[in-house]
C-alpha cells in the first residue's frame, strides 16, 4: 500500500517530467523557427517574403512566451518540498476530500497513478483558493458543491 509520502513524491515527479518535456519541446520549436528564419533567403516576391518573415517572428514570439511560462511553472515546482508534511492546505499539500484527492502544485490536471486518480492543481486555481489553509475535518464550497477535507498531508 502506498503512503501519502510516496504518492506525493510520485505526483511531484510526474509534474516535473511534464514540465521538463514541455520545455524541451518548446526549445526544439524555437531552434527550428530560428533555423528556418536564418536559412530564408531574400525573395524576389518582396511582400510575400516580408509577410512570411513577420509570421515567423510572431510564431517565435509565441513560442518564447510559452517557454517563459513553462519556466515560471518549473520555478514554482522547484519551490515545493514534496517530503514536507503539512497540517493545513498549502503549496505541496496532498489533500483528500470526499470528492477527490488533490496535489497542490501546478495546474496539470488529472494524473493516474497505481494508487488512484489525483488532480494536480495550483493554489491560485479557483478550487485551490477555496481550500487554501483548511485542515482535515473542515468544509468548503466550490461551484455550488460542498466538499469535506478528509486528510491533509
Amino acid at each position: 500500500m502506498e503512503t501519502p509520502e510516496t504518492i506525493k513524491a510520485a505526483l511531484y515527479a510526474a509534474c516535473r517530467q511534464r514540465v521538463e518535456e514541455r520545455i524541451a519541446v518548446l526549445e526544439e520549436l524555437l531552434a527550428s523557427i530560428r533555423e528556418s528564419r536564418d536559412n530564408e533567403t531574400k525573395s524576389t516576391a518582396g511582400d510575400k517574403h516580408e509577410t512570411g518573415r513577420a509570421m515567423m517572428q510572431q510564431e517565435e514570439k509565441n513560442a518564447q512566451d510559452q517557454l517563459a511560462e513553462a519556466r515560471r511553472v518549473q520555478s514554482v515546482l522547484n519551490g515545493l518540498a514534496p517530503g514536507k508534511p503539512s497540517a493545513a492546505v498549502a503549496p505541496g499539500s496532498l489533500v483528500q476530500t470526499d470528492r477527490g484527492t488533490y496535489y497542490l502544485s501546478i495546474g496539470l490536471g488529472k494524473v493516474q497513478l497505481e494508487a488512484g486518480l489525483y488532480y494536480c492543481i495550483s493554489l491560485q486555481s479557483p478550487i485551490g483558493t477555496a481550500m487554501a489553509g483548511l485542515k482535515a475535518g473542515e468544509r468548503f464550497t466550490f461551484n455550488g458543491q460542498r466538499f469535506a477535507v478528509q486528510a491533509v498531508w
